[in-house]
C-alpha cells in the first residue's frame, strides 16, 4: 500500500524528579544534603530510511512517545536518562505542525531531527545548599517533554516527473530506460501509485525519474488518481510531458498537452514554472508527417521535443540525452526550508505562578518549560533573549511584588540565578 500522508502524535519523556535526601553514615553527624538529579527524557527523533518507500508503518501506529527519565537517588546518583525514540520515516518527508501549519523539517538529508526534545531532570537538594540554607528539604521536579501534533507528507525526491494522461505510455518508459517494473496494461490507471526509477547515462552521469499516475481533466481539483500525486512532481526539477502521438482514442495531441499544463499550473504555480520536454510516445504508428506537424507545434511553443516509442526503443536514447543535458542547466532538487518557531517575547498572557521556599523564589508556568529549551546559557544573545522575556512577560514584576531583593535567589524549573535589579 502507498501511502503519503500521516498524522500522528508525538510526545518526549519528562525529566526524572530530583530527590529530597541527606547523607547518613555511621559516624557522621549531619552529612548534609546528598539528593541526585533526575535524569533527561528521551527525545523524538526522525531519521532517514533508505529502505522506506512510504508512510505505511505511521498509518497503523498514531502515537509515539519516548521514556521518561529517571528519579534522582540518594548519595548524589543521578537518574537514568532515558533512550530516544526514533521514528524511521522515507527520504523526502515534509514534517508539519498539525496545529499551526509550520513546516519543521524536509526529510531530504541524512541527518536525524529532534521534532520534541526530552525534558530535563530537576535538581535534587544538593544544588540548594548554601552557607545559610545547609538543610534544604526540597528538590526540583523534572521538566515537562515536549508534545506535537504533527502532520507528514511524503514528496518524493526525483529530477524528472513524468506528466500525462492515462495510457500514454509513461510506465512503458520508465520500464523500457530503468530498471523500475511498474505495472504495465492497456487500460486507463494502471498505474495507481509514483514509480521511481534510476536512469544511467554513463559513468557519473544518472538521475532519478518519478512515472506520476496519469492525469485528467479537473485533476488538480479532485478527479481522477493524479490528484492525489501531484505533489509528487512538484520538487522535480524537469517536467516530461508524455503524449500519444498516434491519438488511438481519439484524442488531439494539442488538446492534451493544453489540459495537462493547465492542471499542472491550477495546482500550483511553481510546478507550471518547471521547465518541460515534450515526448511523443508512439511514433511508430504514425507517418512521418505527423512527427514533423507534431516538432514544429513544440517549436513554435518554445519546448524542446522528442519523438519516441518506448515499445521498440526508438529515439529513447536522444530522449535520455536531452533530459541530462537539460539538467545541467538547473538547479539542485528543491529542498524546503524549515519555518522559525515562534518566540515567546510577546508574552503578556502567560500566567506565571511565584512561591517562596527556604528563601527560594520560585517561578512556575505552564509555557516556561518549553521556553527554557530554548535558552542557551553559554551565548550572550541568548541570556540578553531570556532577560526580556522575563520583563515582557511580568515575571520580574511578579518578583518583586513577592518582596525580592537583590540576592536573593530565583529559581524557574532547572534554571537558577542570583536577583538583581
Amino acid at each position: 500500500m502507498f501511502v503519503d500522508s500521516a498524522l500522528i502524535r508525538i510526545k518526549a519523556g519528562n525529566g526524572g524528579n530530583g530527590c529530597v535526601s541527606f547523607h547518613r553514615e555511621k559516624y557522621i553527624a549531619k552529612g548534609g544534603p546528598d539528593g541526585g538529579d533526575g535524569g533527561k527524557g528521551g527525545n523524538v527523533v526522525f531519521v532517514v530510511d533508505d529502505g522506506l518507500s512510504t508512510l505505511a508503518d505511521l498509518r497503523y501506529r498514531r502515537s509515539y512517545q519516548a521514556a521518561n527519565g529517571g528519579d534522582g537517588k540518594s548519595s548524589k546518583f543521578h537518574g537514568k536518562n532515558a533512550p530516544d525514540c526514533v521514528i524511521r520515516v522515507p527520504k523526502g518527508t515534509l514534517i508539519f505542525d498539525a496545529n499551526t501549519g509550520r513546516l519543521m523539517k524536509d526529510m531530504s538529508d541524512s541527518e536525524p531531527f529532534v521534532a520534541a526534545k526530552g525534558g530535563k531532570g530537576g535538581f535534587g537538594n544538593v544544588h540548594f545548599a548554601t552557607p545559610v540554607r545547609q538543610i534544604p528539604r526540597f528538590a526540583k521536579p523534572g521538566m515537562p517533554g515536549e508534545s506535537f501534533d504533527l502532520r507528514l507528507e511524503l514528496k518524493l525526491l526525483a529530477d524528472v516527473g513524468l506528466a500525462g494522461f492515462p495510457n500514454v505510455g509513461k510506465s512503458t518508459l520508465l520500464s523500457s530506460v530503468s530498471a523500475a517494473t511498474p505495472k504495465i496494461a492497456n487500460y486507463h490507471f494502471t498505474t495507481l501509485q509514483p514509480q521511481l526509477g534510476m536512469i544511467r547515462i554513463g559513468d557519473g552521469a544518472d538521475f532519478v525519474m518519478a512515472d506520476i499516475p496519469g492525469l485528467i481533466e479537473g485533476a488538480s481539483e479532485g478527479a481522477g488518481l493524479g490528484h492525489d500525486f501531484l505533489r509528487h512532481i512538484e520538487r522535480c526539477r524537469l517536467v516530461v510531458q508524455v503524449i500519444d502521438l498516434s491519438q488511438c482514442e481519439g484524442r488531439d495531441y494539442r488538446e492534451d498537452i493544453a489540459i495537462i499544463s493547465r492542471e499542472l499550473e491550477r495546482y500550483s504555480a511553481v510546478l507550471a514554472s518547471r521547465p518541460q520536454i515534450w515526448a511523443a510516445n508512439k511514433c511508430d504508428c504514425v507517418d512521418e508527417q505527423t512527427k514533423n506537424e507534431f516538432l514544429a507545434y513544440a517549436a513554435q511553443h518554445g519546448v524542446e521535443a522528442c519523438c519516441i516509442s518506448a515499445a521498440t526503443g526508438e529515439g529513447t536514447r536522444e530522449l535520455l540525452n536531452l533530459i541530462w543535458q537539460r539538467l545541467q542547466t538547473l538547479p539542485a532538487v528543491e529542498i524546503y526550508e524549515a519555518e522559525a518557531a515562534p518566540t515567546f517575547e510577546n508574552t503578556s498572557s502567560r500566567e506565571v505562578r511565584v512561591s517562596v521556599q527556604d528563601g527560594v523564589y520560585m517561578v512556575e508556568g505552564d509555557w516556561l518549560p518549553a521556553f527554557l529549551n530554548t535558552i542557551d546559557p553559554n551565548d550572550e544573545e541568548s541570556m540578553r533573549y531570556f532577560d526580556r522575556v522575563l520583563r515582557k512577560s511580568g515575571i520580574i514584576d511578579r518578583l518583586r511584588e513577592a518582596g525580592i531583593s537583590d540576592g536573593d535567589t530565583v529559581s524557574i524549573y532547572d534554571v537558577e540565578f542570583d536577583f538583581v535589579d
